[in-house]
């Protein structure tokens, strides 16, 4: 009986940001565990591929591009879904951007492109996809938080501010819609190797230093996310909302190592 809890079958999960990277593991994830999965973001030729993979675990798609500085392109994107679903019960916010310069030097064009993309678009879709489920009496949305959810990375101000936020809009929208069936949590990834970062991490003092304070000795694997996803979207965690899934390998509760 636990472990059908875990199943989600005949389920409909939307990845905003779910074409590359750890969105991208995340579909894979929930699409394994029976959901069907919709993988979208801004570019058609990564909506395509991520579609053919979804297909080929035998769930169902759509192909739909969308932009999370766009309402329109999130409403529309739910509207599709509606018409060939009938439903969205599951709503994961993967897109996110950053940069990394000196805060001095930080110019408000870059500052405000970071913050409208993971925090106000993160907040545009929880209201578009939320308002739908809660007039369902039912969903799970899943936030992708961050390390700087609660400790500073240096000289990426903007980023860990944003992320910030995105644990503290997870929290409250969290209290605001528990009475209506809809649960609000976050995932906090530690450091994981994706192409995008691989040359930091492999060959940069940076990546040394994150590597030495990761007590399990290894950078994560983007698939060792999915687990946390399929739990936050089950029915094992019906009575979960709220909560910041932190899973970096013990980062966070590291001291002294050795």
């Amino acid at each position: 009986m636990a472990f059908k809890k875990l199943q989600l079958d005949n389920r409909c999960a939307v990845v905003i940001g779910g074409t590359s990277g750890i969105g991208r593991a995340i579909a894979h994830g929930l699409a394994e565990a029976g959901a069907d999965v919709i993988c979208t973001s801004r570019r058609e030729d990564q909506v395509e591929a991520a579609a053919v993979e979804i297909e080929a675990l035998g769930r169902r798609t759509l192909r739909m591009t969308s932009d999370v500085e766009d309402r329109g392109s999130m409403q529309t994107l739910l509207d599709a879904c509606i018409a060939e679903f009938g439903k969205v019960d599951i709503l994961v916010n993967s897109a996110g951007r950053t940069k990394r310069a000196p805060t001095l030097d930080f110019d408000d064009e870059d500052w405000n492109a970071i913050i409208d993309t993971n925090l106000n678009g993160t907040l545009r879709s929880c209201q578009i996809f939320g308002r739908h489920m809660i007039e369902r009496g039912y969903g799970r949305i899943i936030n992708i938080a961050s390390l700087s959810s609660f400790v500073s990375l240096f000289e990426v101000a903007a980023y860990s501010v944003s992320k910030a936020a995105v644990a503290a809009l997870t929290k409250s929208l969290a209290i605001e819609w528990a009475k209506n069936g809809v649960n609000v949590n976050a995932i906090a990834p530690g450091v994981f190797k994706t192409a995008l970062n691989k040359k930091l991490l492999e060959e940069s003092q940076r990546g040394h230093e994150f590597l030495t304070r990761t007590p399990a000795g290894r950078f994560g694997q983007v698939e060792e996310l999915a687990g946390a996803a399929v739990f936050l979207a089950s029915e094992a965690a019906s009575f979960v909302t709220g909560e910041i899934l932190v899973v970096d390998g013990g980062f966070l509760a590291s001291g002294v190592n050795q």
